[in-house]
């Protein structure tokens, strides 16, 4: 049986019926407690929790994932799933089709939400049909304290960069007209690949962004992969590849740019004021980015980052 749009909890919390996260890990330990417990204090539920284990060896992550479905705190049910290792893209793709709501949450599992990220996120993309997905302006926390504001947008914008966190809400039938997401990508910009096809789906798709803080990401000192810039340059090659039509198509707005930066970053305790997205557009006349150093841009860029093949998909030392 169909559940409702919305149930309430024995917490007294709203459920959503419409909505299921899954959460991916690799040997992340008591992260994936942290990440799970920022779900269970969400101000709106998900109507179910997967945790999706890409084939994990470390013991305390093992115990901890054994451990999960039993944990009296779950306000909603929670299930683990468990694959041999085959990279985040095919943790993503097994949990999906293991939910059957309209709208599935993405969250990394070293990632956590705030504690309105769901109810604010979920109601910006019910707000517009032609929107595939949407996430909110970041908070990272390790190595870089800031405030990331990605401000999503349509197919133009993200063919320059990637503007929206690897943690976000999306509609289960963009997933599916797009086929998911790429598993031969195993060590990098997934994510942004990922977008390009959410958003190669319909004419007027977009991705949408809450203009709060509301994902805490977290960051880690810098790989040499993200440092080899012939590594980065060799990856940006596969991507105009793989999404050619559509650089063909906004070739122009690709060369250029298309906007100021879809990104911007602050540290915190800097706050600067961003314009709004306009109504039906959902781009920014301003959003000059603030990167003080080349360390801090490298803090903020994609953990996963180097050299995907065509097929085989193979890391890179």
């Amino acid at each position: 049986m169909p559940m409702p749009d919305t149930a309430m909890a024995q917490s007294g919390r709203p459920v959503c019926g419409e909505l299921a996260a899954v959460i991916t890990s690799f040997n992340q330990g008591s992260m994936v407690r942290d990440a799970l417990e920022s779900l269970y204090r969400q101000t709106m539920l998900p109507a179910r929790i997967l945790v999706v284990d890409d084939g994990s060896t470390d013991p305390a992550t093992l115990e901890l994932l054994q451990a999960i479905p039993s944990m009296p705190d779950a306000p909603v049910p929670v299930a683990v799933f468990r694959q041999a290792n085959k990279g985040v893209s095919a943790a993503r793709n097994a949990g999906v089709p293991h939910t059957s709501t309209p709208f599935v949450l993405i969250l990394d599992g070293d990632d956590k939400l705030e504690p309105d990220y769901l109810e604010q996120v979920v109601g910006l993309l019910k707000s517009s049909p032609e929107m595939v997905a949407a996430s909110a302006w970041m908070h990272t926390f390790g190595v870089l304290e800031a405030e990331v504001r990605p401000i999503g947008g349509r197919l133009p914008e993200f063919l320059v960069r990637n503007c929206c966190p690897a943690t976000h809400v999306m509609r289960r039938s963009a997933w599916n007209a797009c086929g998911g997401y790429d598993e031969t990508m195993r060590s990098g910009f997934e994510d942004w690949d990922f977008f390009l096809g959410l958003l190669e789906t319909a004419p007027d798709a977009w991705i949408g962004i809450v203009d709060k803080p509301l994902l805490d990401y977290r960051t880690a000192p810098a790989s040499s992969n993200v440092r080899s810039m012939s590594k980065r340059l060799a990856l940006m090659e596969y991507l105009i590849q793989k999404h050619s039509r559509s650089y063909h198509q906004y070739l122009t707005q690709a060369c250029l740019g298309w906007r100021p930066s879809r990104w911007a970053v602050w540290p915190v305790g800097k706050a600067r004021s961003v314009q709004p997205p306009r109504k039906g557009r959902h781009t920014a006349r301003k959003a000059a980015p603030f990167l003080p150093s080349p360390a801090m841009a490298m803090a903020v860029w994609p953990r996963r980052c180097a050299l995907p093949r065509r097929t085989a998909p193979q890391k890179t030392t």
